[in-house]
């Protein structure tokens, strides 16, 4: 069976492009799957498989309307909901095997919400006038390959030319490899982690992997936390062993490693275990110490490097992130559970270190209780985070929370 290229673009204003791009797949060996986002029209230079009044349709709008109102934001934020729903639904069907598009900051914005609409190791590669800087809000938490366009997508010249053919070399190859998986296929397992629950989540992984598991550690800086959940939502994680859900301190306090407000979720909507612990949540994290903010001049502070200074989060933050965690938790159609540490949430919370406060601890364990479902397990342990009990006792209740055949 052919290879499928979904073609996605704006067809109306960069027909020429598209249709030298089409050609360059097709003498590869490929076929192309083509879908219009362009609102304006269509191009008379090549077929097009999936029309523009589809995408408007499925995003929840007529084409016809969009073309009267002139409402550009409205338009784009249509065909972006409505090529995100075309490309999962035609993937689901197995219509195409990568997707490959190309545009200015718009196309762009477009053509990324229907990449990050599939899952993890299907191809995409995008052509982008803006791929360059922070481009997490165009990847989001996907594999998107993005490739500089260098000039304007705007017509066929020496160094369009050489772009485009260099996209088609990587979205062709990248259909063609085989993604089978060498070695034994295990449960997979996602711990959450930050420097301050180093050993602990270490102790947790090389448990777990003598025990069978494979275990995938995410970085708690905000993309860590949402790649982490990311793949929890595309059904690729059998559990959650989640030490280190800091990132809710610097959503409530304003840091720099926000993962946003869904953090925690993704588990509970896929119903798959979860244990949570509070780790790292005694800090709230910023960039040098003279970009805190004004209003936390008068909180402890630590320099945990030169680009990177910790705040220690107090009682009535700690209260507020203990009831949002036992709402996410109340909220979950799986198996979910706690685990306490009475002794400290951090390296820097023990007895006698820098951000050693328990009143502060207390306030959020006691907020998870409260507000908790009473069918859901909590543990408090009289250790630190970081001590080999708890690691070990973390194990036993993740392992506890597994279904039958999954141990």
């Amino acid at each position: 069976m052919s290879t499928i290229i979904l073609l996605i673009g704006a067809f109306d204003v960069k027909g020429e492009e598209y249709g030298f791009v089409k050609g360059q797949i097709e003498n590869q060996g490929c076929s192309v799957l083509a879908m219009n986002i362009g609102v304006l029209g269509d191009t008379d230079l090549f077929t097009t498989d999936i029309p523009n009044a589809l995408v408007a349709k499925a995003g929840g709008a007529d084409i016809t309307k969009l073309q009267k109102d002139k409402d550009r934001g409205k338009a784009m934020e249509t065909m972006a909901k409505g090529a995100a729903a075309l490309t999962r639904q035609y993937f689901d069907e197995g219509k195409f095997h990568g997707v490959l598009g190309m545009g200015g900051s718009g196309g762009t914005s477009v053509i990324s919400s229907a990449m990050r609409a599939l899952p993890i190791g299907v191809p995409k590669v995008l052509v982008s006038t803006v791929a360059a800087g922070d481009t997490t809000i165009i990847t989001g938490v996907k594999d998107i390959t993005m490739i500089p366009s260098i000039v304007d997508v705007a017509g066929i010249n020496p160094i369009s030319e050489k772009v485009f053919k260099e996209a088609v070399g990587a979205i062709c190859g990248m259909t063609r490899m085989d993604y089978s998986l060498s070695g034994e296929s295990k449960p997979v397992i996602c711990a959450s982690m930050f420097g301050n629950t180093t050993d602990c989540v270490n102790m947790c992984r090389e448990s777990l992997v003598e025990k069978g598991y494979e275990v995938l550690v995410f970085h708690a800086t905000g993309t860590g936390g949402r790649t982490m959940e990311g793949l929890v939502d595309d059904g690729y994680v059998d559990a959650v062993l989640d030490i280190t859900p800091t990132e809710w301190a610097d959503e409530i306090c304003g840091g720099v490693f926000s993962a946003g407000p869904d953090r925690l979720a993704a588990p509970g909507r896929a119903g798959i275990p979860h244990l949570i612990a509070p780790g790292c949540v005694d800090m709230a994290n910023f960039g040098p110490i003279e970009s805190v903010p004004e209003k936390y001049s008068d909180r402890q502070l630590y320099e945990w490097n030169p680009n990177v200074t910790l705040m220690r989060t107090n009682v009535e933050e700690n209260r507020t992130m203990g009831k949002i965690f036992a709402e996410k938790a109340n909220a979950s159609q799986g198996p979910v559970a706690f685990l306490l540490p009475t002794r400290g949430v951090s390296i820097l919370d023990s007895d006698g270190d820098q951000f050693w406060l328990p009143e502060a601890d207390r306030a959020m364990f006691d907020a998870i209780k409260e507000n908790l479902n009473p069918r859901i397990e909590v543990v408090e342990l009289d250790a630190n985070i970081n001590d080999a009990a708890f690691s070990e006792t973390a194990v036993d209740m993740l392992l506890a929370l597994m279904p039958p055949g999954r141990t």
